[in-house]
């Protein structure tokens, strides 16, 4: 699975999990074209079953009805090349920052030598590269989670999943992250699936921003972002950002979502 070919064709697909003697839908139907190389973004409310849906897709958690396939195979768990960022960092304590990225590319069986180059490339794009040697219980939240990121995208995988990953952030730090992590993503073009909360965010990294209702979660709506890269909280591309984002939140207003 490459990222050149990788596409991602979410049909009718729901999750639904046993509560006492009944089957309770947690999302869907989702039905999603996900093309080769493209950054979706979902902005999503609480509750709603994005977490949900970004397991599915990397098999993690089972279709029960409709299906999804990557690059015309079904879906099978767990799928292969993905990195995956949830919303806490889920770091091991007893490793350092270093150890913790280079799991990765040891279960995997990667050249050790090369992949630590590329952690510290990694760090360094997310200003952490004075964190190599340090143990996650000393770092903030948000640079936690950043690591967490870097253990994703070491081993330059085809498909990216995200859930929230920048929302322990300040949002001065955010706006230089995500500055920086679309130089990233543009270098290596992982097919990208990125469930937020935070319309801004969704805007400024996506191709196409699809918005989910309340759970369980299904499509709304989707937008196609037509603005020019790399997007900056400039004079001149911050009006075209705000306007995207009212859009979003008219239809989260007429949802009942946002008064």
């Amino acid at each position: 699975m490459t990222a050149e070919i990788l596409r991602i064709q979410i049909q009718q697909a729901c999750h639904a999990r046993a509560v006492g003697a009944r089957l309770r839908t947690v999302v869907g139907p989702v039905s999603l074209d996900i093309r080769a190389e493209e950054f979706l973004a979902i902005v999503a409310p609480p509750a709603s079953g994005k977490t949900s849906l970004l397991r599915m897709i990397a098999g993690t958690l089972p279709v029960t009805s409709g299906e999804i396939r990557i690059t015309g195979a079904r879906v099978r768990p767990p799928e292969r090349d993905f990195g995956l960022v949830l919303q806490h960092p889920a770091l091991l304590g007893w490793r350092t920052v270093m150890q913790n990225i280079l799991l990765q590319a040891q279960l995997r069986g990667l050249d050790l030598a090369e992949s630590r180059n590329r952690a510290r490339r990694l760090l360094a794009w997310f200003g952490l590269s004075e964190c190599e040697n340090c143990r996650p219980d000393d770092l903030p939240a948000g640079a936690a989670q950043l690591v967490s990121l870097c253990r994703a995208l070491v081993h330059r995988p085809a498909l990216l999943l995200l859930d929230e990953p920048f929302r322990l952030l300040d949002p001065l730090v955010l706006e230089r992250i995500l500055d920086g992590f679309q130089h990233l993503w543009q270098e290596m073009k992982p097919t990208a699936v990125l469930c937020t909360g935070n319309m801004q965010e969704a805007v400024v990294l996506a191709d196409r921003v699809a918005v989910m209702s309340q759970g369980p979660g299904r499509i709304l709506q989707e937008f196609p972002i037509d603005l020019p890269r790399p997007r900056r909280m400039d004079r001149t591309i911050a009006p075209r950002i705000a306007e995207y984002c009212g859009r979003i939140r008219t239809l989260f207003q007429a949802q009942g979502i946002l008064p």
